[in-house]
């Protein structure tokens, strides 16, 4: 069976570009006598296939035994990071700083501490250009280790400067390490339920944050600590659906970059995140001039060497600037003109499928479905959100019970009333067991439980009831992970006067009256 996802050497050989296909090949021939090595046999192999499927490999391959084929791909494996690391790229920081802590290991092997020591002093002087504080400590460290077990006379005070040197470059690391923890740790909380549910989320976010958070953060003065804490505070932000300060922290951390302009090439991704959460803070802050300026600005970066030489930076590049894309069709209420985007996408998730997380593929998809629902075709959008009621996991359970509900209420516009009393109690019973019912939803479920008894002549009144008892809640911050999921305003009023929702949303925009978030 094809196996592309699960296949590390195959996903490996894909990912090559031309020259670095004829830079494997040719360090291998460099390094044998022989051009018909079964190793380069197998490449040329895994490159002409689509998908990976280790019968019909084998088949098409009768020198290579069954027996022998799992031994010849790790060695292929090892011989294709060999020959990548080859590859002098000047852009790469962290093979430069590599390749100067090995030739001091070199010479320090040779017994010339000496020039050791100079290829040191050069590794430190690039580690303190890009703040790369790991780095600096192994220097530190190696030059100590040289100075205690040899005389070098190189320099005078040499144990009190190194001792604080090392101090410094300590103390500095354990405030990265801090920061960058919280960080990841308010990320994962996000990734796994979402926005805050309800007080006691909002309670205990507050605590963690207020809890770990470093009192020494005053005095952060480079590059990584003034990061770390902008990723932190954002993240808190946004869970708590702060988006005020979501977009002064996701604006700084772009800002970052310009305060540091020699860091872009060494965190081109963090980069890239950053200006994901800048266009998602415009996003959620109704900003669409702010929204389409700053997708300007990020679809030029897109086309410059630092995005289109890297993989990892192109695939998380195109994630975002398409997601930003259809939120800015989202808040112009042009949800027709954004299906224009969606075999774009399709061409892209299938492209890039073993390169994706689950997480993203399930927004992309949320949001597609979103397109199809707000243009009125409620048959597409059914499909989308299928693919994600059938993912397996508990990432995003805030998404899987946006999607059951969004799901129920397209059966319910295209009048599938046989399955709508099974699908309420299902999505019902889905979203108490993972926390997520809030008074919105529940007023929601209520009225879609009594409309199966009223007739449609009467359904116009029970819909302005809704939206009435709706609209209490819209200033209230524990109410509003509904609104940021589902315009459900928009849709009642399109029922109320019948008119199409993206219509209703457009002429919302174009009055600036739009008071919610999607």
């Amino acid at each position: 069976m094809p196996n592309r996802q699960t296949d590390a050497l195959f996903q490996l050989v894909k990912s090559l570009g031309k020259s670095e296909k004829r830079n494997f090949k040719l360090f291998v021939k460099r390094n044998t006598d022989s051009d018909e090595l079964k190793i380069i046999r197998l490449f040329d192999a895994l490159e002409k296939m689509q998908e990976y499927d280790e019968a019909s490999l084998l088949k098409k391959n009768k020198s290579i035994r069954k027996q022998q084929l799992s031994n010849i791909k790790a060695h292929l494996y090892k011989q294709l990071l060999a020959s990548l690391r080859i590859i002098r790229d000047e852009n790469n920081v962290d093979l430069q700083l590599h390749e100067q802590m090995d030739h001091a290991r070199i010479l320090f092997n040779k017994g010339l501490y000496l020039q050791s020591l100079k290829q040191l002093d050069k590794l430190k002087e690039t580690a303190r250009a890009y703040h790369q504080l790991t780095y600096l400590q192994q220097a530190l460290f190696f030059e100590k280790k040289i100075e205690a077990l040899y005389i070098t006379r190189s320099m005078q005070d040499r144990a009190d400067k190194l001792s604080a040197e090392s101090d410094a470059v300590n103390t500095a690391l354990n405030l990265v390490n801090q920061l960058s923890n919280l960080s990841l740790q308010l990320y994962s909380w996000y990734i796994r339920h979402g926005h805050a549910r309800n007080s006691q989320d909002m309670q205990n976010i507050r605590d963690y944050f207020n809890s770990h958070l470093p009192p020494e953060v005053t005095a952060a003065s480079g590059f990584y600590e003034k990061l770390y804490l902008c990723q932190s505070y954002c993240w808190y932000a946004f869970i708590r659906k702060d988006f005020l300060q979501y977009y002064r922290y996701s604006q700084k951390w772009a800002d970052l970059f310009e305060q540091y302009p020699g860091l872009l090439k060494v965190e081109t991704a963090s980069y890239i995140k950053g200006m994901h959460n800048l266009m998602s803070a415009h996003f959620n802050l109704l900003n669409i001039k702010g929204l389409a300026e700053t997708i300007r600005q990020f679809e030029q970066f897109t086309k410059t060497k630092l995005v289109q030489q890297y993989e990892n930076n192109r695939i998380i590049a195109y994630q975002y600037l398409y997601t930003s894309r259809i939120n800015l069709y989202f808040l112009q209420g042009q949800f027709t003109k954004g299906l224009r985007l969606v075999p774009f996408l399709e061409d892209m998730l299938k492209k890039y499928e073993p390169y994706l997380d689950t997480h993203r593929v399930m927004v992309f998809y949320y949001k597609i479905a979103c397109l199809y629902f707000g243009s009125g075709n409620n048959e597409k959008a059914i499909d989308y959100l299928n693919r994600i009621i059938n993912q397996k996991g508990d990432l995003r359970t805030d998404l899987q019970c946006y999607a059951r509900l969004l799901h129920l209420i397209a059966h319910y516009e295209l009048g599938n009333f046989e399955l709508l009393e099974y699908l309420i109690k299902s999505v019902y019973r889905y979203m108490s067991k993972m926390g997520n019912l809030t008074q919105v939803e529940e007023v929601m479920f209520g009225f879609l439980r009594q409309s199966f008894r009223v007739g449609a002549h009467a359904l116009k009144p029970e819909f302005e009831k809704l939206l009435v008892k709706l609209r209490k809640f819209e200033g209230n911050p524990l109410e509003s992970r509904a609104f940021v999921y589902l315009d459900v305003i928009s849709w009642l009023e399109s029922k109320i006067s019948g008119v199409h929702v993206q219509d209703i949303m457009r002429e919302k925009f174009m009055l600036g009256k739009r008071k919610v978030s999607r």
